[in-house]
């Protein structure tokens, strides 16, 4: 069963997500919608999700107070925001909260389709121009320092690992480490690339040459 949450506030585009979510995660599904933040929080607080699609304009405030919420009650559900709104700032915001992707709304449904299903795979869902937008403020705001000299050969390997969409129980399996010992050094790893969401972990993996599966071992 994927549960699926879709927050957004035009009846049509609820419809219309609904039938993306139906096309992009495996059968049965079941499927719960709101219009509103309230009623987002509600649901959220309510019920654990596999998967959220998020919009950001909402009539009482912004979706992203929902991704939080999510963050913070089921760790593990896959948050995406579905928007029309692509300016640095929203982006930023986003994924610094914690989003698995960042989808543009105006992208045929097919398109949509394909890259939320590719979150199985631990391959955010990005917009090609969310991808690009990303791309550059990392090398405008990126560390001064190399982040291959900063981090250590663990902290590359977690990273790595991560970058698959692993969750910390599997990182600790795949590479005989705690619990603890992981999420310190995801913490380290942060910190060391001033970063604050798997997504953009996922996005300097690539930039250092960590692709899924490039993990010493593997």
């Amino acid at each position: 069963m994927t549960r699926v949450l879709i927050v957004e506030d035009l009846a049509e585009a609820r419809t219309w997500l609904d039938g993306i979510a139906r096309a992009a995660f495996p059968a049965p599904h079941e499927i719960d919608t709101a219009a509103t933040l309230q009623a987002g929080l509600a649901l959220a607080s309510r019920r654990d999700y596999e998967v959220a699609l998020i919009d950001l304009r909402l009539p009482d405030g912004s979706g992203i107070e929902v991704l939080r919420a999510l963050r913070q009650k089921s760790p593990d559900t896959l948050c995406v925001i579905t928007t029309a709104m692509g300016d640095d700032a929203h982006i930023v915001a986003a994924l610094s909260a914690g989003a698995n992707g960042y989808l543009l709304k105006e992208q045929p449904s097919d398109t949509i389709i394909r890259q939320l299903s590719q979150l199985a795979e631990g391959i955010p869902a990005l917009s090609p121009a969310i991808a690009r937008r990303i791309m550059e403020h990392f090398q405008l705001t990126g560390p001064a320092a190399a982040p291959e000299e900063s981090l250590t050969e663990r902290e590359k390997e977690v990273l790595a690992l991560i970058s698959r969409g692993m969750r910390n129980v599997d990182v600790s399996e795949q590479l005989s480490l705690s619990g603890n010992t992981v999420a310190t050094h995801i913490k380290s790893i942060y910190r060391k690339l001033g970063i604050s969401s798997r997504a953009e972990a996922t996005w300097y993996a690539a930039m250092l040459g960590l692709a899924p599966g490039k993990v010493d071992g593997d």
